[in-house]
């Protein structure tokens, strides 16, 4: 999933690649919608809360605010 965030965000970023890969971009977005509040994504916040993961593990995905915000700037 982080993968697909951090595709989706330099895609926002970098208008030829969003133009070329829109349909790729749509469809990561429906994935992270998908992903975010639903029971894996609770289970893998849950884990990081509790030190489960590991320490250099990007955690994107895991924020709060960054996927919400992502999502909500999509409207998906």
């Amino acid at each position: 999933m982080e993968k697909l965030f951090d595709f989706v965000l330099t895609a926002k970023e970098q208008p030829s690649i969003f133009q070329e890969r829109y349909e790729e971009v749509e469809n990561a977005m429906v994935v992270l919608s998908g992903y975010y509040g639903s029971e894996v994504w609770k289970q893998d916040f849950a884990d990081d809360e509790a030190g489960l993961l590991p320490e250099d593990l990007k955690r994107g995905v895991l924020s709060e605010d960054g996927l919400w915000n992502l999502l909500s700037e999509w409207k998906v």
